[in-house]
């Protein structure tokens, strides 16, 4: 038997995700009729939430480009993680001193274990550990390739404040991967895991592989409507995407996201509150991001459909695809 248990890390990714969900209700709360100039705490708010297309107007602070510098960051890191983390797995070499001792502060529970039930799981998570961190670098690669060679950014900027926080939580999400297993702790045995292959890894691998091709088709559309027909640049416009998942909801490639995340958290088993948690920072995360987009969509065009005309659309396709 086992009972609950935080660790210091739970408690971070908790936070980020009251955080966010208190900046989403902040957002939500400020639209009445509220004059941002007599406003400095409201000032610094919408500097700190905003970045791309829903920034261009408020460049108070000080600011960078270059997004994709994040991706590339995550690939890097991720490469370095996992270099390690297949040593550990398959031939029992421990991760180096920092690295392991920096996994164990962020590990340290507040509610023990049984001694019992913690080798039951933590054997039981390596092999699951290990497809979540090949997964989020397949991700990262995923997304460098589309910043890259697919998707055409403006001018849109980010706060300075948001690019080291930026980096931050890719550090972080590194380090949650590897503190999930106990093999950061010492050298892992390599015996049986082949047998710790589970249908919660098939699960979420397929769902991983199905959000991630929608998320992809949805920065095609976006792209596309830049460039065309031959894939060069035509323009820098902002214009209402249609298509694939646009057809559904406002912004599919944030929800694509979050459920990446979700198959990451199935592969794991689901059983894993750590992850659980992330999943809950990054639906906070991306729906505040979601909020603004949406925002900045009615601004700019009086024909962008509502949350009521979505719902619609969303009940009209459901039952086409039943007949």
């Amino acid at each position: 038997m086992s009972f609950t248990c935080w660790a210091f890390i739970d408690f971070i990714w908790l936070f980020l995700a009251l955080a966010f969900a208190f900046s989403l209700c902040i957002l939500k709360l400020s639209r009445a009729n509220v004059n941002y100039s007599n406003s400095k705490i409201l000032c610094i708010f919408e500097d700190l939430i905003r970045y791309g297309k829903t920034k261009n107007d408020l460049r108070r602070g000080a600011f960078l480009r270059g997004f994709s510098i994040f991706i590339l960051f995550s690939v890097i890191w991720n490469s370095f993680l996992i270099r390690h983390h297949i040593n550990a797995v398959f031939f029992g070499v421990p991760y180096p001193i920092w690295l392991s001792d920096l996994s164990n502060a962020l590990t340290n529970f507040c509610v023990q274990h049984e001694t019992a039930s913690i080798t039951i799981i933590y054997d039981v998570r390596v092999l699951s550990v290990l497809l979540i961190h090949l997964l989020l670098w397949v991700h990262s690669i995923r997304r460098l390739y589309e910043c890259l060679f697919i998707s055409v950014f403006s001018d849109g900027v980010i706060h300075i404040v948001q690019y080291c926080f930026g980096l931050a939580y890719y550090i972080l999400l590194g380090l949650t991967v590897i503190s999930t297993s106990s093999i950061s702790q010492a050298g892992g045995s390599t015996e049986n895991r082949y047998a710790q292959i589970h249908f919660s890894h098939f699960l979420g691998i397929t769902m991983f592989i199905w959000a991630s091709v929608h998320q992809n088709r949805c920065l095609t559309i976006l792209a596309n409507l830049r460039k065309e027909n031959n894939g060069k640049v035509i323009n820098m416009h902002h214009s209402i995407p249609v298509g694939d998942w646009f057809s559904l909801i406002s912004s599919p490639h944030y929800f694509a996201e979050l459920l990446i995340y979700i198959s990451l958290s199935l592969t794991l088993g689901g059983w894993n509150l750590t992850w659980w948690l992330v999943v809950l920072y990054v639906l906070f995360n991306q729906a505040l991001a979601a909020a603004l987009c949406q925002e900045f969509y009615h601004k700019k065009f009086d024909s962008y459909p509502n949350v009521a005309v979505l719902l619609y659309h969303i009940c009209y396709s459901l039952t086409k695809n039943k007949v």
